[in-house]
């Protein structure tokens, strides 16, 4: 058994693991695993490591199959106190994914510091969870989950962690550890059955106000579906010392 998403192939390639496998169809990827590497990748290429991760917006140009994939990063907007990063994951010749990452100089405003998201109880705290009921892959199957908050149609809090590294025998980077369980809030606590209704989302935006220790990802999520077929399922983020930002998913809705 493999104990790692990727395994590097070449500068900027990389090669799945059964641990990437979708949730919607084996024969895809899991959009949470590409969305880490692409921060991973982004992360690794950063020549101001005193700036921090501010924000990172995904777009899902399709169908994401599950190969080989390439992720290439290059700076758009270069500064010392700001700076805009853009990666693409290439996939069978085609640009599958582009995310946009915009990094921030980090100062001292603890003084000032204002949040008012409620924590979540400790993931220990909190009773296990199958996410396999509900879903199939190899993604998911090998995701750690624990309940934080009582879960109903559309509306949940759930802690996630991996025992699995994203890239095989590389230094770990925890925001991207982080980032890599995020896009799960979409079906941790769907407002319809995935049996009988498809909502994938086209997108993913994270935005940070603290940079996110990678042990657990929390995500206190609410999911909403509209009359026209589109919903939109925003979660407020967690790790293990409090809240750390928000993420927001636009959902296209469609009778299985």
């Amino acid at each position: 058994m493999t104990n790692h998403y990727f395994r590097r192939t070449g500068e900027t390639t990389f090669e799945p693991t059964r641990h990437s496998e979708g949730a919607w169809s084996p024969e895809d990827y899991h959009f949470s695993s590409l969305a880490g590497l692409m921060v991973y990748e982004i992360e690794r290429s950063r020549p101001h490591k005193e700036l921090l991760l501010s924000r990172v917006s995904f777009d899902i140009l399709g169908r994401l199959p599950y190969k080989d994939v390439e992720v290439e990063v290059e700076i758009l907007r270069p500064g010392r106190t700001i700076e805009l990063v853009q990666a693409t994951a290439t996939i069978a010749g085609r640009a599958a994914i582009t995310a946009r990452a915009w990094y921030l100089a980090a100062s001292d405003t603890s003084a000032v510091a204002s949040v008012d998201a409620e924590p979540l109880p400790a993931p220990e705290d909190c009773p296990e969870r199958n996410l396999s009921d509900l879903w199939g892959g190899g993604f998911i199957g090998q995701m750690q989950s624990r309940q934080a908050r009582e879960l109903k149609p559309g509306r949940g809090a759930t802690w996630l962690t991996s025992p699995n590294e994203l890239v095989e025998g590389e230094e770990r980077s925890e925001v991207a550890e982080f980032f890599a369980r995020i896009d799960v809030a979409n079906g941790i606590n769907p407002q319809q059955s995935p049996l009988e209704w498809a909502f994938p989302n086209v997108d993913l935006t994270v935005h940070l106000y603290r940079q996110p220790d990678g042990q657990w990802t929390g995500l206190d999520t609410t999911v909403l579906w509209g009359s026209d077929g589109i919903g939109l399922t925003s979660s407020v983020l967690h790790d293990v010392h409090g809240p750390v930002g928000r993420a927001e998913q636009s959902l296209t809705l469609r009778k299985s």
